[in-house]
């Protein structure tokens, strides 16, 4: 600025003073400053995510080769297909039987954890830890090997009791159990951890009042625990319900989609269709499908959430 503080480099004083608190005061607006930070992250999820799904919507109009619009065609047939059919029964059973023995085997091992001493609760911590680590695919080979009729590790156990050799992978209902029981190995140490962190943050002092009152354990665990955890365990189920519907590996490893295609999931059916069929807008069409019955589950789940926390306000 000049000693008269008239102009800088032929720049009235006041007006660059003006743009100068402009922009302070656009630099502390604490919204504005949020959205530029969190742009990176919208444009990865636009681009890997959102473009994408609009991308299998379009898909799912085509017919096969692709070359004109047939509306709801595809779907319309997927409805009247009796595989299709056993497939949304088989990938409810799977996603929702995995996830219900998750969440209580998850509970159990957190509630044990909790009352473990800090320093010996690293180990355990660490070692629980173990299967949520190890890729997925991976673990399943190992997972086949032990349900391998053959070879079965699990089957010579039991030949040691004089129980009969059980065909974990030839049998439709044993082979179901095999895919959920892989499942739930693999992601109770998630249910595990975030339970774990709920309960650490549930106030010691609301179990001394309860105990003074002379609440048992169990009178403790479901009149202060559960009703503490309530969010987290619903967001936590709400969160492996999506990922156990999209769930590939286990079932592509373990069974390939059978016997007789009855333990496809949506996600190894519309594989099949879609690459090993050729046929990309029906296989697209089948990965739509797990929007609706997401939708429904999620539904109900934030609207527990947001009535809860309705109650609390």
């Amino acid at each position: 600025m000049a000693a008269d503080g008239t102009l800088v480099a032929g720049v009235p004083a006041s007006a660059s003073t003006g743009r100068a608190n402009g922009l302070q005061r656009f630099a502390r607006r604490r919204s504005t400053i949020a959205f530029l930070m969190t742009l990176p992250l919208i444009a990865l999820i636009g681009g890997l995510v959102v473009y994408p799904a609009g991308y299998a919507m379009w898909l799912s109009t085509l017919n096969r080769r692709m070359t004109a619009n047939i509306g709801l065609g595809n779907f319309e047939l997927l409805l009247e297909n009796d595989t299709f059919r056993a497939v949304i029964w088989q990938s409810c059973i799977f996603a929702v039987g995995a996830v219900v023995l998750k969440a209580l085997i998850g509970f159990w091992l957190a509630h044990m954890l909790h009352h473990i001493p800090a320093k010996g609760q690293r180990k355990w911590r660490g070692m629980l830890l173990v299967p949520w680590v190890i890729p997925p695919a991976l673990s399943t080979l190992g997972w086949w090997w032990m349900f391998d009729p053959s070879y079965s590790s699990i089957n010579w156990l039991l030949s040691i009791f004089a129980v009969p050799a059980v065909p974990w992978l030839g049998e439709p209902w044993w082979a179901r159990l095999s895919v959920i029981m892989v499942n739930v190995w693999y992601g109770s140490p998630f249910f595990m951890i975030m339970y774990l962190a709920a309960l650490k943050s549930v106030p010691d002092q609301l179990y001394e009042a309860a105990a003074i009152d002379g609440a048992t354990g169990w009178q403790g665990l479901r009149y202060v625990t559960l009703p503490m955890m309530q969010n987290i365990i619903s967001i936590t189920v709400l969160f492996s319900l999506i990922v156990t519907f999209a769930n590939y590996d286990i079932v592509r490893v373990l069974t390939n989609g059978g016997p007789r295609d009855l333990t496809q999931v949506f996600a190894s059916y519309a594989f099949q269709v879609g690459i090993l069929s050729g046929n990309l807008p029906r296989g697209a069409a089948v990965s739509l499908f797990m929007f609706p019955v997401l939708a429904v589950f999620a539904f109900f789940i934030l609207r527990g959430i947001n009535r809860r926390n309705k109650e609390q306000m």
